[in-house]
């Protein structure tokens, strides 16, 4: 069996059968039928594969993203957009063979990088798709698009595949977290996350073109009524990673899937709200961030997950 972190994969595979991929740690046996709180089996469930254009500029570019949308979750967002698959299940399973190709038709339609949209719960069949495509040409960038919520050993199976980490540092407060997410414990397992994603991937480099070629982004979706919690997010960033770090402040929230069950959320960002928490972006020492247009905030922008691209 492979000694090597990146040689293949039945080491990798393995880690299935006893599935400790995020910090749930539900020990369930994956390869042999069980299922644990995101419900994924052996495959990889994946509802779409398409060129996106609406994500940062460094990552859309002209030529857009090469998303692929990962069905299932291990957070339960009350506030989802993309429910029919993170909550629902709607996917195709697809082999890690399968999912390499997958990687390689993006690549071909031209796209600036291939772009993992919760691939949480694949880990180890993303890792083996990866390095299959790599050795059959893929050389564009690879983004890992998260909610963060990840175990540092998960993040270790992809070291050295992944260029681009994106995670949306979503809750400081525990009762937060649990109330709009069923998740304890976020923000420490989602800090931890981060340093360890800083740490394989350094901060972001940009080519002459201004696309991103390796390092971290940082996201947080700024929520009804939570200006000091986005604040919080950004002093945590400043102290604890280097003030190059890139910070895109989201304002899209849209009151989607079973937001009308918490009135305190279920609204729009006020232009206040995003407002303030721009101007106290301005007051930290960060240098770098993204914000939104708050007309960007609309369903129109939620995907058709009709399972184009996995043919």
């Amino acid at each position: 069996m492979p000694s090597e972190r990146n040689n293949t994969t039945p080491m990798e595979l393995a880690t299935l059968q006893h599935c400790r991929l995020c910090p749930r740690s539900c020990k369930v046996d994956r390869l042999h039928g069980e299922t644990g709180f995101c419900g994924a089996g052996a495959c990889a469930t994946v509802a779409l594969a398409s060129r996106h254009y609406w994500e940062e500029p460094c990552i859309s570019g002209t030529k857009g993203s090469g998303t692929v949308f990962f069905s299932r979750c291990n957070l339960r967002c009350a506030f989802c957009q993309n429910n029919q698959i993170s909550w629902e299940g709607t996917g195709k399973d697809l082999s890690f063979e399968e999912l390499a190709q997958v990687f390689i038709r993006q690549q071909a339609s031209g796209v600036h990088n291939i772009n993992l949209v919760s691939p949480t719960p694949y880990i180890p069949l993303i890792a083996a798709a990866l390095r299959q495509a790599k050795k059959k040409g893929l050389a564009i960038p690879v983004v890992y698009n998260s909610n963060a919520f990840e175990s540092i050993g998960g993040l270790r199976l992809l070291e050295g595949l992944v260029d681009i980490f994106l995670p949306d540092l979503k809750y400081v407060q525990d009762d937060q977290a649990l109330r709009y997410s069923g998740v304890r414990g976020y923000f420490q397992a989602a800090t931890s996350a981060v340093l360890e994603m800083h740490h394989q991937v350094g901060t972001l480099t940009l080519n002459k073109q201004g696309l991103a070629q390796r390092g971290l982004i940082i996201r947080h979706l700024v929520l009804p009524g939570q200006v000091g919690a986005a604040r919080q997010i950004l002093q945590w960033i400043q102290a604890n990673l280097p003030l190059e770090t890139w910070v895109s402040i989201m304002g899209q929230f849209v009151p989607l899937w079973q937001s009308s069950r918490y009135p305190e959320i279920n609204r729009r960002l006020y232009p206040s709200e995003y407002n303030a928490v721009l101007d106290f972006f301005e007051t930290t020492s960060l240098k770098n961030g993204y914000c939104q247009d708050l007309s960007s905030a609309i369903e129109d922008y939620v995907p058709m997950f009709d399972l184009s691209g996995l043919e």
